[in-house]
């Protein structure tokens, strides 16, 4: 959600910042605006709302020539704070306009900061609560502890504010600095030669450099020509940790797929691999990072899964995974409302956190307060370094590689992978696994990537199904056990990307009420399980079927190769490889993925960018 880019080197800002913020697309925004240092004192700034090519074109009309020098940012907004307007857009300015801010995030105490600001007489002339920032950093350069000195005066300020937040500062006065600070919102460098970048995601950099370093918690980077200095917000130098991206520019194109979605659906072989490698050493399996001792992992006896949206589905199937194999019990949350509820927790608990980007504001207010009740917190994250797993105390990483589409795919197979890790390290721990009982459970694991390449042969199976359904009014979605968490993402997918009507019900609450939303030709996608795995769940399904059929239901039935019992029962048949009970969803969930967005396609929807929605949710 929101995106930044900022540049200082030798190469033209305006080109690396535009090119940035493109990459940065995928993360949503309603507004772009860019701030450059020309050199000789002023600072130039444009600003527009809706897509970046409205402020490309804005740039041409008013002409680019103004835009000139090697320094600069550049800001894709998200409202949170005012409508999505010019003037709400960033870069924000002070009453000079030499001040330039660009912010990611909510700053919760801006409204008493306004009420200081025009109590000295400044007249804001935005909505935002971003804008403060500009005019609070333009007074304390001016004058104070940090008078002249750009970085000084951003940390001054950041140390006041209340929330989550990015910023990067510039000032006309000094144009050869850019500042930046971060506290529980994504911020990170690129190290090139000669030249520095610093961005809500390596994405915004990665043509240029492959070399970062992670910006931690209420941490401050001052740029200069000579590189930069991190500190702590007082000023106090701080250790940084450099690494280096492990995936290329490449990575994030669409490959000669019609767009990003369908290229990560076909990725999901090598994204399970990638999650599985090296998580089964010695005989046992390993985490990437424990702080938490192999006594305080065994005595564990309840689990707590927070997660939100589709991490949420892959939580559920933990559920069915932990406790079978564990036999402790289990409750997955919404992240957004566990604290809220004021969950009995303690150190014999476990609470796994799970985030694709690691900056998910809600599972990290989760997290915070888990940790305040003594409860031992793991995380399951994609990006290395982000905000969740620095504050757990052990972490998987999914290592799925950049996911652009909004729509999660790789990352939610990777998290269903990252989950049965877990739930294997649980029984390790606490010997409800025998080593031998271990490794056949992690090879069946380690299968899965063969499996989903096999089902990816549906592809054209369902984008030819999808353009008989694409006129739907709804669709439903039915499952038991396993197949309830992935028809609840069935219907998400849907949602997300088509804007149709979908709803994912367990099979067995038909009866429930649901059935009264069955009527002629209303289609319906079942998630059967195997006919040899779970005879008796399937003869419950298969009885749901022709109870839906009855009332002219139109069955799209997702069902193991060879199963003719369900056959006759199906007005159109998906067939997925037959795999253990458990590790099901892993195949059953792609036929899903491709079905929604080739129906959003069919629709005129732009499958990679759905309306309203953001990769990564770092305010509440």
């Amino acid at each position: 959600m929101c995106g930044i880019v900022g540049y200082l080197g030798h190469r033209p800002a305006l080109d690396v910042v535009l090119q940035g913020l493109g990459r940065l697309e995928y993360r949503g925004y309603d507004s772009a605006g860019i701030a450059l240092l020309d050199g000789d004192g002023s600072l130039a700034v444009q600003r527009s709302a809706g897509a970046l090519s409205n402020l490309e074109q804005r740039l041409a009309e008013d002409g680019r020539e103004r835009f000139v020098g090697t320094a600069g940012m550049g800001h894709t907004r998200w409202a949170t704070h005012g409508a999505p307007t010019d003037r709400n857009a960033h870069p924000h300015r002070d009453l000079s306009g030499k001040v330039a801010v660009v912010h990611n995030g909510i700053i919760e105490n801006f409204a008493e900061l306004r009420a200081e600001l025009e109590a000295d007489g400044i007249e804001l002339s935005s909505d935002t609560d971003s804008e403060v920032v500009a005019h609070l950093v333009s007074r304390a350069c001016a004058a104070g502890p940090a008078a002249g000195d750009l970085g000084a005066a951003l940390g001054a300020v950041a140390a006041r504010l209340a929330g989550a937040f990015t910023l990067v500062a510039t000032h006309a006065d000094h144009p050869d600095v850019i500042a930046a600070a971060r506290r529980s919102s994504p911020l990170v460098l690129g190290v090139g030669e000669g030249e520095t970048f610093v961005a809500s995601d390596v994405a915004a950099f990665i043509e240029h450099t492959r070399n970062a370093v992670e910006l931690g918690q209420d941490q401050l980077v001052t740029i200069t020509r000579e590189g930069y200095r991190v500190t702590d917000f007082a000023g106090t130098p701080v250790e940084t940790k450099p690494f280096t991206v492990d995936w290329d520019l490449s990575a994030a194109e669409k490959g000669g797929h019609d767009y990003f979605m369908l290229k990560e659906i076909e990725e999901q072989p090598e994204a399970l691999t990638n999650t599985l490698r090296g998580h089964f050493s010695g005989g046992g399996v390993v985490l990437d990072e424990q702080r938490i001792s192999e006594q305080d992992f065994r005595d564990i006896n309840k689990v707590f899964v927070v997660a939100c949206g589709t991490a949420y589905h892959s939580g559920l199937l933990a559920k069915y995974a932990i406790e079978h194999w564990c036999r402790i019990p289990v409750e997955v949350e919404l992240a957004s409302e566990f604290r809220y509820r004021d969950p009995v927790l303690g150190r014999d608990t476990l609470v796994v956190a799970i985030s694709q980007s690691g900056e998910t504001a809600d599972t990290l207010e989760a997290v915070r307060h888990a940790r305040t009740q003594h409860a031992r917190v793991l995380a399951i994250s994609n990006t290395n370094g982000s905000q969740i797993p620095r504050e757990s105390d052990a972490v998987l990483y999914t290592h799925a590689g950049p996911e652009i589409g909004v729509a999660a795919t790789k990352t939610f197979l990777s998290q269903i992978a990252a989950n049965y890790l877990v739930g294997l390290a649980l029984a390790q721990a606490r010997g409800t696994k025998y080593a031998d009982e271990l490794e056949h459970e992690f090879s069946e694991l380690a299968a899965m990537p063969e499996a989903v390449r096999s089902v990816l042969d549906t592809v054209p199976r369902v984008r030819d199904l999808a353009t008989r359904m694409c006129e739907a009014k709804a669709v439903l979605f039915l499952g038991r056990h396993v197949g309830y968490p992935v028809a609840l993402e069935g219907a998400l997918k849907l949602k997300e990307l088509a804007y149709m009507h979908a709803e994912g019900f367990a099979a067995g609450e038909l009866k429930h009420g649901p059935i009264a939303l069955i009527e002629d030709g209303l289609p319906v996608v079942v998630q059967m399980p195997s006919v040899k795995g779970n005879s008796h769940l399937h003869a419950k399904l298969v009885s749901n079927i022709r109870e839906i059929q009855a009332r002219g239901a139109r069955t799209i039935v997702i069902a193991e190769e060879g199963d003719e019992v369900v056959r006759p029962f199906a007005d159109e048949l998906v067939e997925i490889p037959a795999v253990p009970t458990l590790l099901q969803p892993l195949v059953s969930t792609v036929p899903l993925q491709v079905l929604a967005a080739e129906i959003a396609r069919h629709r005129g929807f732009d499958v990679d960018k759905p309306r309203n929605l953001a990769k990564s949710v770092t305010v509440e």
